[in-house]
């Protein structure tokens, strides 16, 4: 099906987007098939929630929308992969609602699942997908930084395939993404993290704003994995050796791990935040996030 959207202004405001064509997909090879078509002037829509603002804001000016909500969920998230080494699956068109209730998502992907009750408000966790918020690469988004801290792999297609690009490649700059314009995000793939601790934290301006600072924290063996949100053009993993070995109850070597990252990332200044005060943010939320991590066992917690 396609239609043509009206141009409409508003007391000589323009508070709508262009005009563009709308095509619906029920398949991910015809969504594949139309990107081809357009050659790069397209985009995907499922929820819409970051993108079609942008639309109305005129921050983006696509030709054609390529409406993929027919596809579905795809029965939603599940685990591949043997049993020693268990990969949580989840199709790209699951709504964040769905992964806030999953028990598969609750087991092996904790850190996800809670990042995602700080997403927005009820409307968006109900519209928004997992693979429009990591396809979308907002570099203070809680989705883009879990699944970093994860090492997810995003999983795409296109007239050539089928590819996985690790997380670690996928986020370029602000809004871009390895994606070629031929290519759609079908699957987000996230080694289970079963009985792993883990924190997460941001400080954002106002209930369901973005965040000013996000932190994310994944222990594997003991070896803290740490993501920090809205200091760089991209979801930044932070170099491991600036964290080591820190022990929880060593209150001088968290102090030290936390402000080596602090000194190590050069953020922005806007009118949410300055520099200054984004950088003391990430001194106090990794911190706090390694002494969730990173807490005994039986210390209960958001790492529990």
């Amino acid at each position: 099906m396609t239609t043509q959207s009206s141009l409409w202004q508003a007391h000589g405001d323009r508070v709508q987007p262009t005009s563009f064509e709308y095509q619906r997909a029920d398949s991910w090879d015809e969504a594949v098939e139309l990107m081809q078509i357009w050659q790069g002037e397209a985009k995907i829509i499922a929820g819409g929630q970051s993108l079609v603002p942008m639309m109305n804001l005129r921050l983006t000016l696509p030709a054609a929308l390529i409406d993929v909500n027919g596809i579905g969920d795809q029965g939603g998230p599940r685990i591949e992969g043997p049993a020693e080494a268990p990969v949580l699956v989840i199709p790209a068109l699951t709504r964040h609602a769905t992964v806030l209730t999953s028990p598969v998502v609750a087991q092996h992907a904790p850190l996800l699942q809670h990042a995602v009750r700080l997403v927005g408000n009820v409307r968006v966790r109900h519209r928004g997908t997992i693979g429009g918020s990591v396809a979308h690469a907002d570099p203070t988004g809680e989705i883009p930084c879990s699944v970093l801290a994860l090492g997810g792999v995003v999983r795409m297609q296109s007239p050539r395939g089928v590819r996985d690009v690790p997380i670690t490649e996928f986020f370029r700059t602000y809004l871009t993404t390895a994606a070629e314009d031929d290519e759609v995000v079908t699957e987000i793939r996230i080694p289970s993290s079963v009985g792993e601790r883990w924190a997460f934290d941001e400080v954002t301006r106002r209930f369901s704003d973005f965040a000013t600072v996000a932190v994310a924290v994944q222990a594997r063996a003991g070896r803290p994995t740490v993501v920090l949100g809205g200091v760089a053009d991209r979801p930044l993993r932070v170099a491991d050796d600036l964290v080591g070995d820190v022990d929880v109850r060593d209150e001088a070597g968290l102090d030290s791990a936390a402000g080596a990252v602090a000194d190590s990332v050069n953020p922005e200044g806007d009118v949410h935040a300055s520099a200054d005060y984004r950088r003391r943010l990430v001194r106090v939320l990794v911190r706090r996030a390694l002494t969730t991590a990173l807490a005994p066992q039986d210390t209960k917690g958001a790492g529990a």
